[in-house]
């Protein structure tokens, strides 16, 4: 099992670019269809993921990897995965409880260790699974904090539209990751990094052909509007892009559960962005939550 000490860092980056840009996608909701929303995500993040993946090259003097059509129907289905998991997450938005939908689209750590075991053999020890249960009670316990007051609630907020949304999200996000995963073991190079850049490009062009080409068939005013919101969806581009750098990096490094998991810690970003941008106080339960979610990633990592 390859195992770089580079997953952990490159996995707490991601969690920091993902909490930023889900942040600024949510507000293009408002502005743009489903689709739409999404797709800005793909069509604007294959620019710098290209830059990226130029400098890293140009820096370390390797040369481009030949890839074969077993590494390309890997990164096709997960790019196409993702684009339905993404797509789940915005529609979650537009039930009008973000909070929920995010929530449970976390449940992506469990899904996703129980799918890497299942897909590519990915064993984690007793502890690391007690992390991961531990850290997804934690990040329910933190979104949810304040809106669902005792466990009858918890179970009626389970089957309202955001949360089953949010779920369905999550393990869509889960699949996606381990076929990403497994993209990446297809890279013909050793150099862990370059295999994650290479898989994120591929994966980028893929997913922009794919929705933007069922847009043009289907949704063509919504392809539209996607151009028109530049300014802002641009920003979503680059921030998607570093965020899955980031993850891809990670997944090449280490088990797809170890990552997720270490993952989480974005909603201790989002509820950082809230306290410090947007001057809103913390409660207890959000205290005591992030305290939950700490404790479960530093299991995972005892665990490892």
């Amino acid at each position: 099992m390859i195992l770089s000490a580079l997953w952990l860092p490159a996995t707490l980056f991601a969690a920091l670019f993902q909490a930023w840009r889900t942040a600024l996608q949510q507000r293009l909701r408002g502005q743009l269809s489903v689709n739409a929303a999404g797709l800005v995500r793909y069509l604007y993040g294959v620019l710098p993921g290209a830059l990226i993946l130029g400098a890293y090259v140009v820096a370390v003097g390797a040369a481009l990897p030949s890839v074969g059509m077993d590494f390309l129907a890997w990164a096709a289905i997960g790019g196409l995965l993702q684009i339905i998991a993404t797509n789940l997450l915005i529609m979650a938005f537009g039930h009008r409880n973000f909070t929920v939908g995010t929530a449970y689209s976390k449940t992506e750590a469990m899904q996703g260790a129980v799918l890497a075991l299942i897909v590519l053999g990915e064993a984690l020890s007793a502890m690391a699974w007690t992390g991961i249960a531990v850290g997804v009670f934690g990040v329910l316990v933190l979104s949810l904090a304040g809106r669902v007051p005792n466990f009858k609630d918890l179970l009626a907020a389970t089957v309202q539209p955001a949360a089953l949304c949010g779920l369905a999200a999550g393990f869509f996000f889960a699949l996606a990751s381990v076929a990403i995963k497994g993209a990446t073991l297809r890279v013909p190079t050793d150099d862990l990094v370059l295999r994650a850049l290479v898989t994120l490009v591929v994966t980028n062009v893929l997913q922009t052909i794919m929705q933007g080409g069922w847009m043009a068939w289907r949704e063509p005013a919504g392809l539209k509007a996607a151009f028109l919101s530049w300014r802002n969806s641009a920003w979503v581009g680059a921030l998607s892009a570093c965020g899955s750098a980031c993850w891809f990096t990670g997944f090449a490094c280490a088990p797809v559960a170890l990552v997720r998991s270490v993952g989480q810690i974005e909603v201790i970003f989002t509820l950082l962005f809230s306290r410090f941008l947007l001057r809103e106080a913390l409660s207890r339960a959000e205290i005591i939550g992030t305290l939950v979610v700490v404790a479960g990633v530093i299991l995972v990592l005892v665990g490892r």
